[in-house]
Order: structure tokens, then sequence, then C-alpha cells
């Protein structure tokens, strides 16, 4: 076993979950923090409204770019799977097939993002002293969509096999490039929005380049080379079956933001501020979570690519049970230490009460992701990607879609408003954790037949 693999088919599991799941959260973290670093500098050096435009954009990027994440889903399990099955002489051709669609989707979403920013922006609703700026933004961020692509198609191939600190070290590298660009473009040169921007493109350059230099060193069969670069259509079949439905899972779950974001505009951009400022702080909470999703996912995928369902039931509990106890730990510090944290990114005492409803009526309660997003990452590990998105896209999409449109309009409070966030998380946990139960013994029943 190389260095830079874990064998996740025998021995122990706790010890691997932990060392695979650590560097992913941290990666994540990072990434959280390309966003905050955004919205602090220019809270801090430009303007409330300049914040706003930033953070008005979430939900946007979000709708359009979570349908191409979506596959990166679908190479981890196939890259997994054929690691679990032995069938090593195939990884190579899964793995140029996966860069390549890396590189297709990311140039088609710089030029679908870069024409339909406005329009988007305006069909949310957004305030017009900010729709200016945060096309400005937006334009600017969807033109760096390959090498966003490239970092998380190149990390999904290093995870498949274990490797989670090395994206890790790559995001480390492009955080701080990224926090020096935005003092430099914001603070020196002035350009607010362009700024922070640039900034977010730069670095995101930086550690897309590094991760395809990573595997571009690998021993066979995990070396990429640029020049046999190609689609593999079996391979991309696998892909999109796998990919797609996390793709539209999560492509439905940003509409159903994007109409929270919208009523969010209504009560104006100290709120939308605020909210956004809070926002950063849960997604702080939500990547644990993530990373112990991924985990459960790849651990899994291997587990049932090599037959042992005894190891899959097992994976399941010790990363639920550790991503549920690191979650509330975090969230407990991020509760305590939430006004010095919120005056990290702004003073205003209005962008600060809205904050704290955030954190009020949606971050205590965060943890509740838990059980549904560990599930569905074990679901999905046992090659069933349908059932987890329908039931995500019915239970925190369409769930929040009736919440925001037929019982908000009766309240119209910024408090009434996110308290959909912890009823949609409820009610889709209770229907994912008997998913799973019904769908590992309906697949293990299968096995045992063969």
């Amino acid at each position: 076993m190389k260095r830079t693999e874990i064998d996740m088919i025998h021995g122990s599991l706790a010890d691997k979950i932990v060392l695979f799941a650590i560097p992913l959260a941290a990666s994540s973290v990072l990434q959280q923090l390309f966003n905050a670093a955004d919205l602090a500098v220019v809270g801090r050096f430009a303007s409330s409204v300049a914040m706003a435009a930033v953070g008005s954009n979430a939900s946007v990027i979000s709708l359009i770019v979570n349908l191409f994440l979506g596959l990166s889903v679908g190479a981890n399990v196939l890259i997994a799977k054929l690691i679990g099955a032995g069938k090593r002489e195939l990884i190579q051709d899964a793995i140029h097939t996966v860069i390549s669609l890396a590189l297709i989707c990311g140039f088609a979403l710089t030029v679908i993002g870069f024409f339909i920013a406005p329009q988007i922006l305006k069909l949310m609703g957004a305030p017009e002293n900010v729709i200016a700026l945060a096309t400005i933004y937006l334009r600017i961020y969807f033109v760096g969509m390959p090498v966003i692509l490239i970092y998380n198609y190149g990390s999904a191939i290093l995870r498949s096999k274990g490797d989670s600190r090395r994206p890790f070290l790559a995001l480390a590298a492009a955080g701080v490039v990224n926090v020096l660009l935005n003092l430099l473009f914001v603070v020196v040169f002035h350009l607010h929005v362009i700024g922070v921007a640039l900034a977010t493109v730069l670095s995101n350059c930086l550690s897309a380049g590094l991760v395809l230099w990573f595997l571009m060193k690998e021993e066979d069969p995990f070396t990429l080379h640029l020049r046999q670069l190609r689609l593999r259509r079996d391979y991309v079949a696998d892909l999109m079956r796998i990919g797609l439905p996390a793709g539209l899972q999560g492509m439905v779950f940003s509409v159903s933001n994007v109409v929270i974001q919208s009523a969010i505009n209504s009560f104006g951009a100290a709120c939308i501020a605020g909210n956004t400022a809070a926002q950063n702080i849960d997604f702080i909470s939500y990547c644990v979570i993530n990373a112990f999703t991924q985990a459960a996912l790849t651990f899994t995928s291997q587990n049932y690519g090599a037959g042992n369902f005894d190891r899959i039931k097992k994976v399941f509990r010790i990363a639920l049970g550790l991503g549920l106890a690191i979650d509330l730990v975090v969230l407990g510090l991020l509760i305590l230490f939430r006004y010095p944290i919120m005056s990290l990114f702004t003073t205003d005492p209005e962008v600060l009460h809205y904050a704290m409803i955030r954190f009020n009526s949606a971050v205590r309660l965060h943890f509740i992701i838990t059980f549904y997003e560990i599930s569905g990452g074990a679901i999905r590990g046992m090659n069933h990607s349908l059932a987890p998105a329908m039931i995500s896209i019915l239970g925190t999409c369409a769930f929040r879609l009736f919440y925001v449109l037929v019982i908000f309009p009766h309240f119209n409070t910024p408090e009434m408003l996110l308290w959909v966030y912890p009823f949609s998380w409820i009610l889709t946990a209770v229907v994912m954790l008997s998913c799973f139960f019904l769908i590992y013994r309906k697949e293990f029943r299968r096995y045992s037949e063969k």
C-alpha cells in the first residue's frame, strides 16, 4: 500500500476514517474561507453594499455549479469501486475520462455563467444598489470555472484511493495566496468587488495546478498523462448514473436556496450582508459533516466493490458517530465565539443584528444534517444515487419552497423565514436513515444470492 493510499477493505476503520476525514474537513473549511475572506475584506475595507454584492452571488453560483460538481461524486464512486474490486488496470482510463469531463464542463460553465449572470440576479430580486457590482463579481468568478472543476474532480480521484492530504495542501497554499491577493487588490489598489473576484480565480488556478501536478507524478495506475485525455463512453455513463442525480439534487437544492435568498433580499442590503456572514459560519459545520460523508461514500464504495457488507455497516456507524460528535464540538465553539467572529466581517450594528438572527434560528441546530448527509453518502457508495437525490429534493427542496411560498408570507419576518432550515433537516433525516437500512438489506440479499 502506497503512502498516499489507505487500505479501506482490511483492518481497523475508525482511525482510517479520521485520517481520511480530517484533511478533507480542513480542505472544505479552507475553501469556505475563500468566500469568508472575500466578505471580510470588502466588509471591512469597502462597504456593506460591496459585501452584499459578493454575498448575494452564493446561491446563484451554487445553482449553476452544483450540477457539474455532482459528477465528481460519480468520479469518486467509479474509481473507488474499481480499487475495491481489484480492477486496477482500468483505473487510468477512468482518470483521463474524469479530467476530460472537468475541462469540458468548466468551459461550458464559463460561457453560460458569463451571459446569464445579470438575468439571474434580476430574477432573484437583487436590490438595484447591489446588482451592478454583483454582476461583475459573478462574471469574473465564472471565468475561473475550468480550474475550479479541475481541482474538485482531481481531488475526487485522489480521495478515491484515500489521499485527502494532498488536496488539503493544495488548497492551503491557494488559501494563503487568496488572502494576500484580497488585501493587495482591495486595500492597496481599491478594486473592491473586482479585486476579490480576481483573487478567487487566481488562487483557484494555483490549487488546480497543484492537483494536476500530483496526478501527473503518481505511480501507475493513477498517473495522469495530458496527451491521453479522452472520454471513454462506458465510464461517462457510470459517472452520469451516480453523479447526475447528485448534481440534480444539488441544483434543485440551490433553487430552493435561491427562493430563500430572494426572500432575504426583500429585507434589504443589511439583511443580505448579515445573513451571508452567518451563513459562512454554518458552512464550517457543514464542512465537518461533509468530510465524514465523503469518508462514508469512499469507504463504502471500496467495500461494496469488494463485497464486504459487514464492513459497510461498520463504516456507516463509525462515520455517523464521529461526524456527529466532532460537529457538535465545532458548533459549540462557533456559537460561543459568535460575536467576535462576526465582528471580523463587519462592525455595522444592523448587519450584526441580522447575523445573530441566523445564529439563533439555524446555526444552533445545524448538527441535524449529519444524519441525512452521511446516510446519503453511504447509499451512494452502494451504487444507489437516485434514492438519496429524490429524498433530498422532496425533503430539503420541495418542503422549503412550500414553506417560503405558502407559510412564510403569513409572518414575513427574517426569524420565521430562517426556521425553514431546521424543519426541512428533521424531515429529510428521518426518511434518509430509513432508506439506508432498506437499501443495505436489499443489497446484502442480492449479494448473498449470487
